[in-house]
């Protein structure tokens, strides 16, 4: 067995033992190793700092463009906000034990369902050093062991994280397997994790669709995907320009290199010429390249011709496409043809429009009036996310405590026997 193949293997072992010490932790111990996990990283945020210094540094040195770079900095706001999202986490009910569904058969059996851990999660994820921490305080207070494997461009601050993390844990008496980390860059740390279907119990990669796909071809494991985010958000006719255009913006300005954010722009043919000039300025100043159907260049003549690629992209970046279209059902149709399943918005006043659009379109969360940035677990109340799964199996959105769970059937009787 090579080097890295038994390090691996070490590692999910001793993750699958820390796994059932966790599963049996009561709600108490769990949200003191929660509260000293957010009081290590405030406490140590010089640390992580100068760890995340070495990757943005080794990052710029290699061109990555500055969207990504938003994606790897960490600052102390953002450490803030990690460990305030442990805060938030711990302030969330204990799924672990919860009973519902319960109903009494006609033989006098009570029959219900009880919430339980999955087991050992596997995060493999890129650069946004976040969720490192986030992963942890959901799989933990989910009753989860995790196993963390960041991307190679965010190395030392995943590992700086994960350290004040794992000191958290064995302060509170819980086991530092609990929150483990694939010590190393080399990529064939990936693929003998992807093989470890006795010890690990579901794997998530949160990344680019490059990652995505390379994860469930190769995976022995169920994989819950967070595929790419190719978000619409549609301005229907009679929509608020006001509105419209600072949804807009904020969809796709406040920071373009996240997975929520707007990729492609539907207007209807009616609004787009109170419509597209307006935003189109704003998008202009805030130094977004437009890249339009043709009838939208008539109304942004500055904008590059888009092509059939351009509906599909997930730009990541400040670039938007788009579209002129003549319906809510060529919206869409738009949507369901180029779309993720990720997130869409419509802005609209007509009440029909706005009930079609949440019933018709298939993502993971559609919103009226709003931008395509609150799909998120925080803002969506769930304290945290894992990620977002844009699969249905067995979670669809953003991830959160419940979605860490499954529920198995538990009966109670007094004596009964089959016939």
């Amino acid at each position: 067995m090579s080097d890295v193949l038994e390090r691996v293997s070490r590692l999910c072992r001793d993750a699958k033992d820390a796994s059932a010490a966790i599963a049996r932790a009561d709600t108490a111990t769990k949200d003191a190793a929660l509260k000293a996990m957010a009081a290590g990283l405030r406490a140590n945020a010089a640390l992580l700092l100068d760890a995340n210094a070495r990757d943005l540094e080794a990052a710029r040195a290699k061109g990555t463009s500055g969207a990504m770079l938003d994606r790897l900095a960490l600052d102390t706001a953002r450490i803030e906000a990690m460990a305030s999202g442990l805060d938030e986490v711990r302030a969330l009910a204990d799924p672990v034990g919860a009973m519902d569904g319960l109903r009494r058969r006609p033989n006098g059996l009570l029959v219900g369902r009880m919430r339980i851990p999955l087991g050992v999660v596997a995060m493999i994820y890129e650069a946004r050093p976040n969720v490192t921490a986030d992963a942890a305080g959901l799989t933990l207070k989910s009753g989860n062991a995790v196993i963390l494997r960041g991307g190679s461009e965010a190395f030392h601050s995943n590992a700086a994280i994960a350290g004040v993390l794992r000191a958290a844990l064995k302060a509170t008496g819980l086991p530092e397997a609990v929150v483990s980390v694939v010590d190393t860059p080399d990529r064939a740390a990936v693929d003998a994790l992807l093989t470890m279907d006795t010890t690990v119990d579901l794997v998530i990669p949160r990344g680019g669709a490059g990652l995505v796909r390379s994860v469930m071809e190769k995976s022995r494991i169920p994989v819950l995907a967070h595929a790419e985010g190719v978000c619409h958000v549609f301005v229907d006719d009679g929509a608020d320009v006001a509105m419209a255009t600072d949804i807009a913006i904020n969809a796709k300005v406040q920071r373009p290199g996240v997975c929520n954010a707007m990729e492609t722009l539907l207007v209807h043919a009616a609004i787009a010429p109170a419509f597209l000039p307006v935003v189109g300025a704003r998008l202009r100043d805030s130094g977004v390249e437009v890249r339009g159907c043709d009838r939208t260049r008539a109304f942004l003549p500055d904008a590059t011709p888009a092509t059939l690629d351009d509906w599909a992209r997930e730009y990541l970046d400040l670039i938007l496409a788009v579209r002129v279209v003549d319906s809510l059902d060529e919206a869409m149709a738009h949507i369901r043809t180029y779309g993720s399943r990720h997130t869409e918005a419509i802005v609209t006043r007509d009440h029909g429009n706005a009930m079609r659009f949440v019933r018709e379109v298939d993502s993971s969360l559609v919103l009226v009036n709003a931008s395509t940035r609150f799909n998120d677990g925080n803002q969506l109340g769930l304290g945290a996310e894992i990620g977002i799964s844009t699969t249905k199996v067995h979670a669809f959105g953003a991830m959160g405590l419940e979605e860490l769970t499954t529920r198995k059937f538990v009966a109670f009787g007094d004596g009964q026997i089959r016939a």
